[in-house]
């Protein structure tokens, strides 16, 4: 720079010394807080350690160390040798020296003395500092913003114009001292008044020296910053004990959060357990009700009310059931992860108490599908059995009605011979239809049995009509010998008889009958359940169809005989009766009941083809349920292959696995429609009331049980990879090493069980390099190593409990003994605490907890209110109360 002009060289210097006067002022202060100490001061940095004794002799003060021996002499050389002894030493801490030598400092450089002050400073003073895995500058900075956090119109952003209205060096102090700060009177408009009452309280109570002057840090637009931090550094120092405490509180609030969160994971998982456990208690009884109805339609309502259950209450039990396990699996885990003992739930309420509880339900559920459809179809038999009886009864009975008067009637006593001859004939007709109606009684009687062995709920009418039926039948049975034995008494003296009336009744009787079982079969109701059975029938049908021409013929035959005793009679000039006397079936009665049986022929043949026509619809429905079962039923082997493959040939990181595994569920969860057109088509089965399916081997049962043991186990699955990655997180395991157990128990685990048996695991600890080999000593850290992963002596060792055991073998967990000693830092080193000091240095919801739980303190130096922090500590590391 020239002289004159705008600016002459010196002013430039003059206001470049200008800026370096508040840091002069600071670094000297700074300086003089260490040499106090050693009894000794210094005035002018630049002046006082040119020879470099008393920068040996401030290095030492502060690092607690000595340094070499330093030269006494006067001349140049022996003050550049301290000089570059005491920047050696510095070196010698991992600080890199830029631009700044011996020469400088001894003559006197200013710029030079201050940057060689503002490095020992940034070592020895700011550089240890560390919050929250943050050092130096950033790690004091998050340190004053915590620490001032609470207080109003304060906001720490940096180390210059955020500590321009000395607000935050006054909140700085009162957060430590506030008996020594009256911080409500503070005004923020005040900001000299309010920087020299920080400064003085600091230089007066604190033993901090006065740095900084209030009206350069007001009167520059940005005061300097590596000022600020030397001066806030000596608070942190200063303020260094609350720091210890600060320390020991995180961590105390760290492993209580971790108790207060397993705690409630237990608390959750005792309640879904109860509410599961209780629904199973609830539904179990209803499903082993056997109580059967008296109707059909009752029965149905029964299996429609199952089919809700199956459908609507069911699934979301499903669902709670796998969460259960995955929180179970979660909480345990966590527990061995925090190095707590394992989690005991309620008598009753364990993972297997549940399993027994659900396997329970689902054999109820089977026996009591099983039991309904059985019952449907027992009262579908009942229902057609009492209709057949019933028909089969009003026949016989309008058969029988007026007989016992027939054969009551005393008419032969004043009969002609003929008359005589004609009613042995007629007689004799009547027993030959008598013997007809036998078959009749005997399906009657054995209809009836059937009844009451199937206990149909009206057997009682259905006995008392059948009783009532056969007693008649008894009657009629003896009335007609006792007829018998008359006419044949009074047939000795009766000897005429007209053989072509007798001929014709004796044809006509049989023929009757004929077809009055014709029009009763072909009235018969009729139950089927396969296509082949209602072939049958019309292959049967069919059969009868082809003798009613014979039966026409034979009818024709019968009316010749009754139109040639007419000509005969009229021939000869006979006067008829009007009537045959050997019979009441007139060729009237034949004609009509004739044209009855081939009105009833189309009827039969249209009933017979509906029938045809709804079993060839079942037909349809059994293929279409099992084409679709025979593709979700593979689907569902296949899927659960897959997992088991998934699970042990998991590539890339976990998280990939965990992602892969959800889009697998995913998946599955998008298959799910079909399952449910299956019990859709299922419905219609069962509407349709069909009991078998010849077309497929699989239920829609099985394919239930597989559906809800693929939801199960892909669950499972993804909740293994993510206990694996908790397990990695919580105990600082990289990916290498995790994909690194993980091949090496896959290479060992042969048979891809997912368990390794003694011998392999042995050689999978060999290959990580676990000294195991068949001697005495290998062989005792063997049985150590099988008592950690296998405590309940099962022979086997899980991918889970190997990764738990190494991961506690490669990483650190805190411990009781490590909560006892923050306790200790808190209690100001005594050995009990008050609820005043754990309320001061905790949140309010962890002091409550801790509160709560700590029991008196009993010992000789208790004060009232004591607690006893250290049996609190390890109750935490021993059995949980739940």
């Amino acid at each position: 720079c020239c002289r004159g002009g705008d600016g002459s060289w010196e002013d430039w210097v003059t206001r470049r010394l200008s800026r370096l006067v508040p840091l002069l002022q600071t670094f000297t202060a700074w300086c003089n807080s260490h040499l106090r100490k050693a009894g000794t001061q210094i005035e002018n940095i630049d002046e006082d350690f040119r020879d470099g004794l008393k920068l040996m002799l401030l290095l030492e003060v502060i690092s607690g160390e000595r340094l070499p021996k330093p030269e006494r002499g006067k001349m140049r050389v022996h003050k550049i040798n301290n000089v570059n002894k005491a920047l050696d030493f510095i070196a010698s801490k991992g600080v890199k020296l830029v631009s700044i030598g011996a020469e400088e400092i001894v003559d006197g450089n200013a710029k030079m003395t201050l940057g060689m002050i503002w490095t020992i400073i940034l070592r020895f003073a700011i550089q240890d500092i560390s919050v929250e895995e943050t050092s130096a500058k950033e790690g004091l900075l998050l340190w004053c913003q915590r620490k001032t956090a609470p207080y109003k119109n304060v906001n720490v952003q940096n180390f210059h114009i955020s500590w321009k209205d000395g607000l935050a060096f006054n909140a700085l102090i009162h957060r430590h001292r506030p008996e020594l700060i009256e911080y409500d009177k503070l005004r923020k408009d005040d900001p000299v008044t309010n920087l020299n009452n920080a400064f003085e309280v600091a230089e007066k109570y604190l033993d901090i020296p006065k740095m900084l002057d209030a009206e350069d840090i007001v009167g520059t637009l940005r005061p300097d910053e590596k000022a600020i931090m030397t001066y806030v550094s000596c608070f942190y120092h200063a303020f260094s004990g609350a720091q210890k405490a600060e320390t020991a509180a995180n961590r105390i609030c760290k492993v209580l959060a971790v108790n207060q969160e397993n705690e409630h994971l237990m608390e959750d998982y005792e309640r879904l357990a109860s509410d599961l456990l209780e629904w199973i208690r609830r539904t179990i009884p209803w499903l082993e009700d056997r109580v059967p109805q008296k109707t059909i339609q009752e029965m149905q309502q029964k299996l429609e009310d199952f089919r809700d259950y199956r459908r609507v209450h069911k699934p979301p039990k499903v669902q709670e059931k796998c969460q259960l396990e995955i929180n179970f699996n979660t909480l345990q885990t966590k527990l061995r992860l925090s190095n707590r003992p394992a989690f005991m739930p309620s008598e009753g309420k364990m993972v297997s108490d549940i399993n027994n509880g659900w396997q329970h339900l689902e054999q109820a559920e089977k026996g009591y599908e099983e039991w309904l459809l059985n019952e449907i179809r027992r009262l579908e038999r009942l229902d057609h059995l009492a209709e057949k009886f019933r028909q089969k009864a009003s026949i016989h009975e309008a058969w029988t009605d007026g007989k016992e008067a027939m054969l009551k009637h005393r008419d032969y006593e004043t009969a002609t011979l003929s008359d005589i001859k004609a009613l042995i004939r007629k007689h004799e007709a009547f027993e030959s239809d008598l013997a007809a109606h036998q078959d009749r009684v005997e399906q009657i009687a054995a209809i009836a049995q059937e009844l009451n062995e199937l206990d149909y709920y009206d057997s009682h009418n259905v006995n008392t009509r059948c009783q009532k039926i056969c007693d008649q039948w008894d009657a009629l049975g003896s009335l007609t010998h006792s007829r018998r034995e008359a006419l044949e008494k009074t047939e000795k003296q009766l000897e005429t008889i007209d053989q072509l009336h007798l001929e014709y009744a004796k044809r006509a009787a049989p023929f009757n009958n004929w077809m009055e079982s014709a029009m009763e079969d072909l009235q018969d109701m009729f139950i089927v359940h396969t296509i082949e059975e209602i072939e049958g029938l019309i292959s049967a049908h069919d059969q009868f169809k082809s003798t009613l021409p014979d039966a026409d013929r034979e009818r024709e035959a019968i009316l010749a005989i009754h139109k040639e005793a007419q000509r005969i009679a009229e021939s000869n000039h006979i006067k008829l009766s009007g009537s045959n006397p050997y019979t009441t079936v007139t060729p009237q009665i034949i004609n009509s009941k004739w044209e009855k049986v081939q009105q009833l022929v189309p009827k039969r043949d249209h009933a017979l083809l509906e029938e045809q026509s709804k079993q060839q619809s079942n037909e349809h429905l059994r293929r279409q349920f099992s084409s679709q079962a025979n593709v979700v039923g593979p689907w569902i082997q296949n899927k659960m292959e897959e997992i088991g493959r998934i699970s042990i040939e998991m590539n890339g990181t976990l998280e990939d696995q965990l992602s892969h595994l959800k889009q697998y569920e995913r998946s599955i969860v998008d298959y799910k429609p079909n399952l449910d057109l299956l019990e859709q088509q299922h419905q219609l089965i069962q509407e349709a009331l069909i009991f078998d399916n010849k077309h497929t081997n699989y239920t829609m049962e099985h394919l239930r049980v597989g559906w809800e043991q693929l939801l199960t186990t892909i669950a499972r699955t993804i909740n293994e990879v993510e206990n694996q990655i908790l397990t990695r997180d919580a105990k600082g395991i990289s990916q290498e090493q995790m994909q690194e157990f993980r091949a090496s128990f896959n290479h060992f685990d042969k048979d891809h069980g997912g368990a390794l048996g003694p011998e392999e695991f042995k050689a999978c600890l060999i290959s990580l390099g676990y000294d195991v080999e068949n001697d005495r000593q290998g062989d005792a850290e063997f049985n150590r190593i099988m008592s950690v992963v296998d405590p309940n002596h099962s022979g086997l060792v899980t991918f889970q409990a190997f990764i738990d055991f190494m991961s506690r073998e490669t990483t650190d967990t805190d411990t009781a003994d490590q909560v006892i000693a923050s306790f200790k830092v808190l209690a100001g080193d005594k050995n009990f605490i008050t609820a005043e000091e754990l309320r001061r240095e905790l949140p309010p919801d962890q002091a409550e907890y801790c509160i709560a739980r700590m029991a008196p303190y009993q010992g000789p130096d208790a004060v009232p209110g004591a607690l006893d922090y250290k049996s609190f500590s390890t109750a935490l590391y021993g059995e949980s109360d739940l």
